[in-house]
């Protein structure tokens, strides 16, 4: 295991084709069908919640539960406001960056499927240069080619329609993977692959496993929050991006060093029971996996915090994958990390007994 691909073409297929799938906030349902279609060979059975949150569920009947858990929704836009002459002023569903707006092209989900549209930005030749505006949500504006008003609404465009950006999926120098939404369909490909693990290596689990995809995490961890109650469980390994901090203009003394290639991030923070850390600690080291350490404040950020603080408390901890531009559309990880993450959560599950507390009292 420690030395073997993990990643074949079969999974690599799947994740570009999961990653390329838009699945912004509160419309993630198609990109959960896909996901649910890889992952059905390698579970029991399915939970899916009202808001499209699904759990692949191994051992059903075990009173013991273990989550191990991705997000599956993107940052995207709405459209807030249609001008006389034709053009959309947005606002954010999620941490969407106003500054990488300016020329990208844009798809806006309508009832009657994509219109294609451009973010505009007016020529170099027409701006002050001593005082140039820089991008800002309220100057920032989509143009689909429409003359006025009446025909963005022919066009079925309306206030309320969700928009993304339509970049794809590339691979860059052989072990680079590039795209926007790696945050964090990456960690819904990495619990897949576990699951896909488990079954051909034939590991029999004591407890029951419950591989989640959840949805709106972008916008407050609410589909966490949410599938947490239903599933109820004892022990949550959550996986989702860190910053990789080697590149310009990151200041190291307050975001740390943590670099793609250089394998899993383990998070510190109150979130992260202090036990479940030290067992993924003590496995990566056992396994010759590479890790890297991070400290958060009061919070991870991630839904980490929304399953530790559920339920009276359920022992939760953070494995990370590291990535380069969060929130644009060229998100970039290293191959490498994105296996030895899922080698990470494989190796820990097998060292997870049923019934642990992790009590720091036994």
């Amino acid at each position: 295991m420690a030395n073997k691909n993990i990643i074949n073409k079969k999974s690599l297929d799947f994740f570009e084709k999961y990653l390329n799938n838009a699945s912004p906030t509160g419309y993630e349902w198609e990109g959960q069908k896909l996901w649910m279609d890889y992952l059905k060979p390698y579970v029991d059975t399915f939970i899916t919640d009202t808001y499209g949150t699904a759990v692949g569920v191994i051992n059903p009947d075990a009173k013991y539960k273990v989550v191990i858990e991705g997000h599956s929704d993107e940052i995207s836009w709405y459209v807030n406001y249609i001008t006389d002459n034709g053009l959309l002023y947005v606002i954010r569903n999620g941490g969407s960056d106003h500054q990488i707006a300016p020329s990208k092209w844009v798809n806006i989900h309508t009832k009657n499927g994509i219109v294609k549209g451009v973010f505009g930005w007016p020529a170099i030749h027409t701006r002050k240069n001593d005082k140039e505006e820089p991008p800002k949500l309220d100057n920032i504006f989509i143009d689909i080619g429409a003359k006025d008003k009446a025909e963005v609404e022919k066009m079925g465009v309306h206030v309320g329609c969700v928009i993304t950006y339509p970049d794809t999926f590339q691979v860059l120098n052989g072990d680079k993977y590039v795209c926007r939404a790696i945050d964090n369909r990456a960690g819904g490909f990495m619990v897949a692959e576990v699951a896909r693990l488990l079954h051909e290596n034939k590991k029999k689990l004591p407890f029951g496993l419950y591989i989640t995809n959840s949805v709106q995490e972008e916008i407050g961890l609410r589909g966490a929050e949410m599938i947490t109650q239903t599933i109820k469980p004892n022990v949550a390994i959550v996986t989702d991006v860190c910053h990789d901090t080697t590149t310009p203009m990151i200041e190291k003394k307050t975001q740390g060093h943590t670099e793609i290639g250089a394998g899993p991030v383990i998070s510190y923070a109150p979130a992260v029971q202090n036990k479940l850390r030290e067992r993924i600690i003590e496995t990566a080291e056992a396994k010759k996996i590479p890790f890297q350490r991070l400290a958060a404040s009061r919070m991870t950020g991630t839904d980490t915090d929304a399953f530790a603080y559920s339920n009276g408390g359920v022992a939760s901890a953070l494995i990370s994958l590291p990535l380069r531009y969060m929130h644009t559309t060229v998100e970039m990880v290293h191959k490498d990390d994105v296996e030895n993450v899922i080698r990470l959560i494989y190796e820990t599950l097998l060292n997870i007994k049923e019934g642990e507390t992790f009590s720091y009292f036994d």
